[in-house]
């Protein structure tokens, strides 16, 4: 056995000799291999050393060879099961690697590490098997697989299929279970009997797709009833559709598992030989029971070693789905490229940051008559633009104003609407209709979610000063708005200034303490809305940390302003006498008129989820890629912010005089 590397402060560390040119050109590979504790070296192993070997590469045979002659045990390293958007011959770095101290996992002519956690580890821990049923969801709901690069947008054949699985020539899974094109061959003849009438699929492998290798199957093998399937559709639909699945080893088998399926199997891989696989091929020496839940923890919580890009450190499963979440939702919707309008000069730079690294983002004056890509443009210069994307800041959005031309860390897209406006509805509106039940996981990642916030005391801009203390009494928090922003003009009936908000909630409350917040842009003179509170007020706070201001006040009055949602966070009872997005839903105290339409009603939790987990898109400014929102909440904890450029800091110098034509750069 391979002694365990430890990588504590001050432990000894396994040097790792390798004799395949991938250990040394792939940067990711050997940041994994560091981060588990070993070391990549060439020459000869000696005593206490270990021989890396890639899976049963071509080169593979180099390192058994040596590892055999100086009695070197052997660590074999494959990618894991959840990879990355595209194949690594793409160029993408692996979010995790196998690493095994027995043999291949997909060899069952020997044992491996994960073979002996599904034959002797219990597989019983309620937790363990409650995050697996979870992570199971979340795979299947994000359209996930090895490669995820799939587009949602593809109509799956209709139901009523056999699904035949094919894979490439010399792939190692394949080679190991004794399989050729003859085997492949059998496999078809036998789908076609065991299913008479019925239509056949042959999936091909991404990577015959892709034009990287040759699959077993050929064009004469397709028939009238025989069709090969090319396109890069999600698998999961693909396995809803189908009456029955065969494969020879294809991690597709180990996903029809999942989906529900018993898929016959003519290969030996990892997922064969557990009371889930109708076997061609039995491995005699696994004789053991096993739930889907089971074979999914020990194959994707416990055997993998899972690596975080964002934090340089080795994770769970769980960060690397959030991690992918991120991802393919960018790659999703940039990927045919965007035309774009409405923008500001100075959003541009950091939209095509945003925007453009999956494809080409191209500014247009106005919104093109016959699109070959979707269009964007920014929401408040939508007005009648018909099938375009609407952007907007989102709600965690920065460290300084984006009126002052500070960059976000987040932005919503919004297919049907915005967020602000309830004249319409909007793709937020739905998705806290359709988060009004969650699964356990997703109660508990929007609950982490919120104690970090309050933790760290994160608000829409993150700026101001901590609070001083505030007089004693029934305290009520009233936070002036920008009264020509769009969210008062299309969000609010009766109650449209900030001095008509100040009265009604002194003329409803006379004996509770008025804490009046101006906003921030009104505060730093570069948008309207400022007025003279110390007549109604108790206290004018300015300049102060809103964040610093919710945890000292009973209520929160407002039109539609963010801080009634950061209100709700802070367990703060919010009165709206607008509706903004978050009203409605059954959580405040609505005094005008909300679309009938909010009829759902979702938990706080819920509202979290949808609002700042579902809706928006976070950009990392460190890593400069797409993250979760976990990764953007740190970010802004620890001061970082997107870069600016030396434009924007110019202009922003200029914008003081200039306050009433705030429509100039907005």
């Amino acid at each position: 056995m391979i002694p365990e590397p430890d990588s504590s402060a001050g432990a000894n560390r396994t040097r790792l000799f390798v004799y395949n040119g991938g250990f040394l050109t792939q940067k990711r590979l050997r940041r994994i291999l560091s981060l588990t504790g070993y070391d990549v070296h060439l020459g000869l192993p000696k005593e206490g050393d270990c021989v890396g070997v890639w899976g049963n590469s071509p080169t593979a045979h180099r390192g058994l060879r040596v590892a055999e002659k100086h009695g070197t045990p052997v660590l074999r390293v494959e990618d894991s099961f959840l990879r990355s958007l595209h194949p690594g011959r793409d160029g993408e770095p692996p979010l995790g690697l196998l690493l095994d101290r027995t043999g291949p996992h997909f060899d069952a002519t020997q044992p491996s590490d994960l073979e002996k956690l599904l034959t002797t580890d219990p597989l019983d821990n309620t937790a363990l098997l409650n995050r697996a049923r979870a992570a199971m969801e979340r795979v299947k709901e994000l359209h996930l697989s090895k490669y995820s690069a799939f587009d949602l947008d593809l109509t799956p054949p209709d139901p009523g299929y056999v699904l035949v699985i094919d894979q490439t020539v010399g792939d190692a899974a394949v080679t190991a279970s004794g399989a050729d094109r003859a085997r492949f061959l059998e496999m078809l003849v036998i789908a076609q009997e065991e299913n008479p009438g019925a239509r056949i699929l042959i999936k091909t492998h991404p990577e015959t797709q892709a034009g990287h290798r040759q699959g077993h199957f050929t064009d004469q093998d397709l028939s009238d009833r025989i069709l090969r399937f090319n396109d890069p559709i999600s698998p999961w639909p693909l396995l809803d559709g189908a009456i029955a699945v065969y494969t020879m080893s294809s991690q597709l088998g180990f996903e029809a598992i999942l989906a529900g399926h018993k898929p016959r199997v003519f290969g030996q891989p990892f997922y064969t030989g557990w009371g889930l696989t109708q076997d061609e091929f039995p491995v005699l020496r696994r004789q053991r029971n096993l739930t889907r839940a089971q074979l999914f923890a020990a194959a994707m919580l416990l055997y993998p070693t899972w690596y975080d890009p964002y934090r340089d450190q080795l994770c769970e499963l769980e960060t690397v789905l959030d991690t992918l979440e991120a991802q393919t939702r960018a790659w999703r919707q940039d990927r045919k490229g965007w035309t774009a309008s409405g923008m500001r000069l100075w959003k541009r730079r950091h939209l095509q940051q945003i925007f453009g690294q999956y494809g080409k983002l191209r500014f247009t004056p106005t919104q093109p008559g016959t699109p070959d890509c979707p269009h964007m443009v920014w929401a408040n210069q939508a007005h009648d633009s018909e099938g375009a994307v609407r952007v907007e800041d989102g709600f965690l959005r920065s460290r300084g104003l984006g009126a002052a031309l500070v960059p976000p860390l987040s932005l919503v897209t919004d297919e049907i609407g915005i967020y602000y406006d309830p004249t319409k509805p909007s793709q937020l509106e739905n998705l806290i209709s359709q988060r009004e039940t969650l699964r356990l996981d997703q109660e508990l990642r929007a609950e982490r979610l919120v104690e970090r916030l309050l933790a760290d005391g994160l608000s829409k801009y993150n700026t101001g000063q901590p609070s001083p203390p505030l007089p004693e009494g029934h305290r009520i928090l009233v936070p002036g708005q920008v009264e020509d922003d769009a969210s008062i003009l299309l969000g609010t009936n009766t109650v449209r200034s900030n001095l008509a908000l100040l009265q009604t909630a002194r003329e409803a409350n006379p004996n509770a303490i008025l804490i009046y917040k101006p906003h921030p842009d009104v505060e730093a003179g570069l948008r309207d809305g400022q007025i003279d509170a110390e007549a109604l007020a108790d206290l004018v706070v300015t300049y102060i940390d809103p964040a610093s201001l919710l945890p000292q006040v009973h209520e929160v009055w407002t039109m539609t302003s963010l801080l009634g949602f950061e209100a709700l966070l802070r367990g703060v009872k919010v009165t709206t006498l607008g509706a903004p997005f978050y009203a409605g839903w059954g959580l405040t105290t609505d005094l005008d008129t909300v679309p009938v339409r909010r009829g759902a009603r979702p938990s706080l939790m819920g509202l979290v989820h949808a609002t700042l987990i579902d809706y928006p898109r976070y950009f990392d400014p460190i890593t400069r890629q797409p993250c979760p929102v976990e990764v953007a909440v740190e970010r802004l904890a620890l001061g970082y912010s997107a870069p600016s450029g030396p434009f924007n800091r110019f202009l922003a110098k200029l914008q003081g005089a200039f306050a009433t034509h705030a429509h100039l750069w907005r």
